[in-house]
């Protein structure tokens, strides 16, 4: 097949089919539905959209598998499912060819694997070409002709993609990258870029597909064909969608999509298809529009270097904030203000004004710590802001907001007038009042911290323009007494490389971890601010030590903290004074976490440290 797949290429225009979720979403299935596992418990459905496809004029039909790795399966519950999802794709589309008595070619759908590769996202390249791997294997052991790897925005996610096909097959390749109305990928690579990125790994098809309706995507198949790429493939979303009636509607029609299908041959296209919102009606459109085509021979000589342009991207990896220039004036303090469980912040409000009375430098608002509900910690930073003039660390998490939600938080953040962020991945729900809860994490803290610098020099997360920059000092978090510590360092010094300007410890309590950790860590150039959460009784004590992550006790304070009794919270608060006052020359400040929401041990230790 793989002979009469390039064979037809050469001779003719070969006509892909449409959408599958989209279109099983209008014959009534919700799209919180896991459509992959379509094939394991209605595979008469899934069949039936390939024999409409087929029926429509279709000569490629690619296999329900879209989302059948490993990651995104994991969030249905089916990572145990992979292989059995995936030869079942392949089956049921081999099965409605047979049926429909047509010889067409099955492509085997992969698509990209839901969440960030490296250096943003916390998937590692070689965990995701073992996704990619997997997902190949049982297409290939279905008996796909070919494979279509789809709807990828990332160079680097693509690479992996191909590199892992290529590791279990010969089979041919059709790459599809997704371009923006801009005509750039998410990442900000024009079509050249991807051309000479992806043509070395000798893939037989480049193309696009979805993001965009059929007149943004011509601008990008003009250019691949402009450059001299051979096969070009062209498989465009139905327009953008409307909400309507509790679904999507697309609003291209079948006859304007099939014209643009005409103008893709024009300009060199092979394969023409649809993405979201096509329907059998537009593959047929397409078919009668297209079909007995003449084939546009490829440029003689493929004309990438020439078009490159350097679009390198300088971070600005360092901002001047007011915190970041206290820092440098002795020892600063910070005090943590976890934001209120209800609607009212007024003690909140009198908590940051007694904090700065006492002569703290910034006050951390906290995001949901421990995965409660809690306000906003962004509502409550503008709330303080709005009454009190003392610096802000706005603590911000990776659990709870995708990659648009990031972005468009920070912009609104800097817009209010924060500008100190502590870049944190945050606690799972699976510890919180939530446990059922689905976390988000499209990056970690080390990606979110290359986030900030992007915005720091003015570009989004895909490379384009936000106008002004922003201007956040970053900060990241470190917990010395992390039981593998040397994991814990070379991920600080990523987060230091990224951008970090300082280091905000986990509640430490004993001075021997701390030298530890430095000694460890070796000669930085950013301070450290050193977290000291005050003990108010033996019980505090002991659910710190024994029921919280990171927080480690010394048996001799937990000892004193029983001795202690009634007077455990002025004993804890000692403590916290005698351990800053023997660690202060190993750091640049002190970073308070009062407990309950007790402010007046706090208030006094930020007195004894500005006096």
């Amino acid at each position: 097949m793989a002979i009469d797949f390039k064979k037809r290429l050469d001779n003719e225009i070969l006509v892909c089919d449409g959408a599958m979720g989209t279109y099983l979403n209008q014959k009534g299935l919700s799209y919180d539905r896991c459509f992959d596992e379509l094939n394991l418990s209605q595979p008469d459905l899934v069949g039936e959209v390939h024999r409409d496809y087929i029926e429509a004029g279709a000569d490629i039909i690619e296999t329900n598998s879209f989302g059948a790795n490993i990651f995104r399966l994991s969030t249905h519950g089916l990572a145990h499912a992979v292989r059995e999802i995936n030869l079942k794709a392949a089956k049921i589309a081999r099965d409605a060819r047979e049926i429909s008595g047509v010889d067409v070619l099955v492509a085997g759908s992969i698509g990209p694997l839901g969440k960030p590769i490296e250096p943003f996202g916390r998937i590692t390249l070689e965990q995701a070409k073992e996704g990619f791997r997997e997902q190949a294997e049982a297409l290939l052991e279905g008996g796909v002709d070919l494979f279509m790897i789809e709807t990828i925005s990332s160079l680097d996610e693509m690479t992996v993609a191909v590199e892992a096909v290529k590791a279990v097959s010969n089979l041919p390749i059709v790459a599809q990258v997704t371009f923006t109305a801009e005509g750039s990928t998410y990442f900000g690579h024009s079509p050249a870029e991807v051309a000479a990125r992806l043509l070395p790994l000798e893939i037989d098809v480049l193309g696009a597909n979805c993001s965009v309706g059929p007149q943004k995507m011509l601008e990008v198949i003009e250019q691949m064909g402009e450059l001299g790429v051979p096969y070009i493939s062209a498989q465009p979303n139905a327009g953008l969608p409307k909400y309507f009636g509790g679904r999507f509607i697309y609003l291209s029609s079948a006859d304007y999509f099939a014209e643009y299908a005409k103008l893709f041959v024009q300009r060199g296209a092979r394969i023409i298809g649809g993405c979201c919102g096509t329907t059998p009606e537009h593959i047929k459109a397409v078919s009668e529009a297209v079909k007995g085509s003449p084939v546009k021979k490829p440029k003689s000589k493929i004309r990438i270097k020439e078009k490159i342009e350097d679009k390198q991207i300088s971070l600005i990896t360092r901002a001047t904030t007011r915190f970041i220039e206290n820092l440098g004036k002795g020892l600063a303090v910070s005090v943590e203000i976890d934001p209120p469980k209800g609607t009212n912040p007024t003690k909140m409000i009198d908590a940051a004004v007694r904090l700065k009375e006492a002569g703290a430098d910034a006050v951390n608002i906290a995001d949901s710590p421990m995965a409660r509900v809690r306000m906003s910690c962004m509502s409550l930073a503008y709330l303080i802001r709005q009454s009190v003039d003392i610096d802000i660390i706005l603590h911000y998490t990776t659990r709870d907001r995708n990659l648009m939600g990031l972005q468009s938080d920070l912009i609104g953040a800097f817009a209010v007038g924060i500008r100190n962020i502590l870049a944190l991945t945050g606690d799972p729900p699976s510890i919180g009042d939530y446990p059922q809860a689905t976390a988000v994490y499209d990056v970690d803290s080390i990606g979110l911290v290359k986030i900030i610098s992007m915005l720091n020099s003015g570009y989004d997360f895909a490379g384009n323009s936000i106008g002004k920059p922003t201007e956040f000092s970053i900060g990241v978090a470190a917990n010395p007494a992390s039981e593998d510590l040397d994991t814990e360092i070379v991920r600080l010094k990523q987060k230091i490389d990224a951008g970090g300007q300082y280091i905000m410890t986990q509640p430490l309590y004993e001075l021997d971890i701390l030298k530890r950790f430095l000694d460890k860590l070796g000669a930085i150039d950013i301070p450290i601010l050193l977290g000291i959460l005050p003990l108010v009784s033996h019980k505090h004590a002991q659910f710190l030590h024994y029921e919280v992550p990171g927080i480690d006790i010394p048996e001799r304070i937990l000892q004193a903290m029983e001795k202690a009794g009634e007077d455990s919270a002025r004993v804890g608060g000692e403590l916290s004074s005698e351990f800053i006052s023997s660690a202060r020359s190993l750091v640049g400040g002190i970073y308070l976490m009062p407990s309950f929401g007790r402010f007046e041990t706090c208030i006094e230790i930020v007195r004894n440290i500005k006096s």
